[in-house]
């Protein structure tokens, strides 16, 4: 039975964001990737497009996202999923970090309003 304890998670910083990696190829997971995202106070993720579903679940705090041009805020407990080819953007305007709990498929590439594709570590 794969076990991922939380020593053995991979973290990786980018946007301003934290992502710590527990269910990735690397540590046996053959279809899913999940992940704990850490969103601090004022930061502002960019806009991509996915190219897989993503399942997000807000554990702590708040986050306006925008999904495909429509803007809403979440809280806590609230979860957001994201389709194949849309667009989405997450901004924390509070004054805590917002912890999520992230599911995708393994592949997951995210493309940048100018074009640069990136092959996120912790979804593949």
């Amino acid at each position: 039975m794969p076990v991922i304890r939380t020593s053995e998670a991979v973290t990786h910083e980018i946007h301003g964001a934290r992502f710590v990696s527990y269910a990735t190829p690397r540590t046996g997971s053959k279809e899913l990737c999940a992940w704990r995202g850490e969103i601090p106070p004022g930061t502002r993720a960019p806009a991509h497009t996915v190219s897989r579903e993503e399942i997000f679940h807000l554990l702590v705090g708040e986050l306006v996202v925008t999904l495909d041009g429509r803007t809403d805020r979440i809280t806590a407990g609230d979860t957001l999923i994201v389709t194949p080819g849309a667009t989405l953007s997450v901004e924390n305007p509070t004054e805590q970090t917002a912890i999520s709990w992230v599911t995708t498929s393994i592949g997951l590439e995210a493309e940048l309003a100018d074009g640069t594709r990136l092959t996120p570590p912790w979804a593949n």
